[in-house]
């Protein structure tokens, strides 16, 4: 008897089977709940008319190309958590514009196209927790436009680039925790972005000195870089170079490292000045060598006197001019043409003013 009723309800349930077409359970609320049931694809034979699908704990094979769902247009709720999905193709949720919430947690997913979220516009939750996500390219979160819920809890990201985190400031609510961050230099964006938020606890996983410490909670000297900082007018330079954010010893920088162009700009300035001084000198001996060997030839006119040497001399030895004439007498005309026929007098120093006295003179002494 045992046996015969239970045959029987085995061969309902395989009536069931065949007659509904797919393993699925639905409500009425539009609801359909394929959980755990070792699924390859979506059944196909679900309405497709359904607001909301539970694929999770299955088996599904995502395709290289095209979409994964192709038969459900108003989908608003997608659970696709516990498949090893690993990456995401491009474009692969793109016929599903009225959806609304996407459960892709614990999926092992390693890499997202960044064209991998198009199409949904209209999405306002998307729950990437438990992956392997390395990294976030900053066109993954250009189509999601109407994005509200990012869950990015427990996967491997170690930064976020400031670009990323700038086209997170549209989200308004966003979980970081439980990520590998490192916190040096480069997590200082991260740094700004969550003290910002003040409701995101994120804690240090690197250095080990700084493990489970909070990263909105450090300084320029636990991340360990140098930051520029603003000095009001009034602060000198002596007391800006005083100022580091740095925990190594790092030289400050200031206009020390930049000092020498302006090292080389004096040492050429110096250089051309001395030429220049060296030129003038120069050129100033050279008009004063060109002068003392110009000579040009004195006029004739001093060839009928003597020299004024031997007048003064003449008067100055007697007691009168005359007694001095007769005792010495005067050379003659003729001798004084002898002496004076080089045409040029010795000494070129003598001027013409001194050659009109000594003919005076010479006139004066012949007239008395």
């Amino acid at each position: 008897m045992a046996p015969a009723c239970l045959l029987r309800v085995c061969s309902l349930l395989c009536a069931w089977s065949v007659v509904t077409g797919h393993p699925c359970s639905l409500d009425r609320q539009g609801w359909a709940d394929c959980h755990g049931k070792s699924l390859l694809h979506a059944p196909s034979s679900l309405p497709s008319n359904i607001t909301g699908l539970d694929l999770s704990f299955n088996s599904l094979v995502v395709p290289r190309h095209g979409t994964l769902l192709m038969h459900f247009p108003s989908l608003r709720s997608l659970n696709l958590s516990r498949n090893a999905l690993l990456a995401l193709s491009p474009a692969v949720f793109s016929n599903l514009g009225a959806l609304r919430l996407l459960d892709l947690s614990s999926c092992s997913i390693t890499y997202l196209h960044r064209d991998a979220f198009k199409g949904l516009g209209n999405l306002h939750t998307l729950v990437l927790r438990n992956n392997s996500l390395q990294e976030l390219e900053v066109p993954f979160f250009l189509p999601l436009k109407g994005l509200f819920r990012l869950d990015l809890q427990h996967n491997m990201l170690v930064s976020v680039d400031a670009l990323s985190l700038q086209l997170m400031e549209a989200v308004p609510q966003v979980w970081l925790e439980g990520n590998p961050w490192v916190c040096d230099c480069t997590a200082h964006p991260l740094q700004r972005w969550l003290q910002r938020r003040q409701a995101v606890q994120v804690t240090c996983a690197s250095p080990p000195e700084l493990r489970g410490q909070e990263v909105a909670a450090l300084d320029f000297q636990d991340l360990g870089c140098q930051m520029k900082q603003r000095f009001p007018r009034g602060v000198s330079t002596a007391q800006q170079i005083t100022v580091t954010h740095s925990n190594t010893t790092t030289p400050p920088s200031g206009k020390g490292g930049r000092s020498w162009p302006y090292l080389v700009g004096f040492l050429v300035a110096a250089i051309g000045i001395s030429i220049l001084i060296a030129l003038a000198a120069k050129c100033k001996l050279f008009h004063k060598n060109f002068a003392s060997y110009h000579h040009r030839p004195l006029p004739e006119t001093s060839s009928i006197g003597g020299s004024p040497m031997e007048d003064s001399s003449g008067w100055d030895r007697g007691s009168s001019g005359w007694g001095a004439s007769e005792s010495h007498p005067m050379p003659g005309a003729a001798d004084l043409q002898a002496e004076d026929d080089d045409g040029f007098i010795e000494d070129n120093y003598i001027q013409p003013s001194e050659q009109l006295q000594e003919e005076e003179e010479r006139e004066l002494h012949f007239s008395i």
